[in-house]
């Protein structure tokens, strides 16, 4: 599919991340002559990708939750992110759309990528955002959610499941639009700072 090493970005690329971001083609192109110094090969690898989250959280472990993260943009499944993929990221994480943001974020719990979500799913995420809290910070967790287990039950109390019920993609966000708790609950409260650690790289 063309040269990824290309110091140019191709004009279809171009217009299709500008109508699907909230990015210039000032930006874009600024982004990617930054992106292929960093990854002359024009991909960021799964370990790349872990290295960057792990600078923004020495103190607490990010690795699973960036192994998740990784997958649910790696959308043609190569095991690398190439520059699209890394401008939907960092688009989606920041700053995108509600409903857009509730499509990543479903694709984020589907650890398996079979359209549903389970409640081991919701758990294994859960316990991944956790790793990423300071464990001083989790002593200030309310008692009814500081711990992965508790929090992932509390979730799936939210969508009214049984333990072995199944969540569609629809019914997750109609359920996370109608009750700012639940996305408190499943969401990482710190992309800003990711965000900034992301245009820092790219200064």
């Amino acid at each position: 599919m063309g040269n990824t090493k290309s110091s140019a970005l191709s004009k279809e690329l171009l217009e299709e991340l500008k109508s699907n971001t909230k990015y210039s083609e000032s930006e874009l192109c600024t982004w990617y002559q930054s992106f292929l110094k960093e990854c002359p090969s024009g991909k960021i690898s799964k370990q790349q990708f872990e290295g960057i989250y792990a600078s923004f959280f020495p103190n607490a472990d990010p690795t699973d939750y960036a192994r998740h993260v990784f997958r649910s943009f790696d959308t043609n499944a190569d095991g690398t992110l190439d520059f699209k993929e890394y401008i939907v990221a960092l688009h989606l994480t920041s700053g995108g759309k509600t409903l857009q943001k509730l499509e990543w974020a479903f694709a984020l719990y589907d650890v398996d990528g079979n359209g549903t979500i389970s409640k081991n799913e919701i758990l294994e995420i859960v316990r991944s955002i956790f790793n990423m809290i300071p464990n001083d910070d989790q002593k200030n967790l309310p008692e009814d959610e500081n711990t992965p287990e508790k929090r992932a039950e509390k979730v799936w109390e939210f969508f009214g499941k049984k333990e072995n019920d199944k969540v569609s993609e629809g019914e997750f966000i109609q359920g996370v639009m109608d009750n700012n708790d639940i996305l408190r609950l499943i969401q990482y409260d710190e992309p800003q700072q990711i965000k900034d650690k992301l245009k820092e790289k790219k200064q």
